[in-house]
């Protein structure tokens, strides 16, 4: 990567790997929604797959991204953020908060996802 690359965006979901963290994360999407612990899947994501405008928007942004759960980032990482989900930027070594948790939390749909997205990496 050159000076000129953008640096790298890391999304990190607020659930864990694993095919039994993954089923119980779709009972819970389903049954009981307003409850449910990961903004960032919410609107990302339906029951069972990654949502076309989604993933339209990540390709389009021309930025590396890498997308973990809870437990990947922190064993990829060796580090913890205090709430999740989050979206993290690389600058070199470190890792710089783009989005906290209470900004993804407040956003209703991809759209305002988006725009908060599109801001910060301006």
């Amino acid at each position: 990567m050159s000076d000129n690359d953008p640096s790298p965006l890391i999304f990190v979901y607020n659930a864990d790997s694993g095919l039994f963290n993954t089923m119980t994360d779709i009972a819970h999407k389903m049954l009981s929604p307003s409850t449910y612990s990961c903004n960032l899947c919410a609107i990302t994501y339906g029951l069972l797959s990654e949502k076309k405008e989604w993933r339209e928007f990540i390709e389009q942004l021309g930025i590396p991204v890498e997308f973990l759960h809870r437990d990947e980032f922190e064993q990829q990482y060796g580090t913890t953020q205090s709430q999740y989900p989050v979206v993290l930027q690389r600058d070199g070594d470190a890792l710089k908060v783009l989005l906290a948790a209470t900004e993804i939390d407040r956003c209703d749909d991809i759209a305002s996802l988006r725009k908060l997205i599109e801001t910060a990496i301006q």
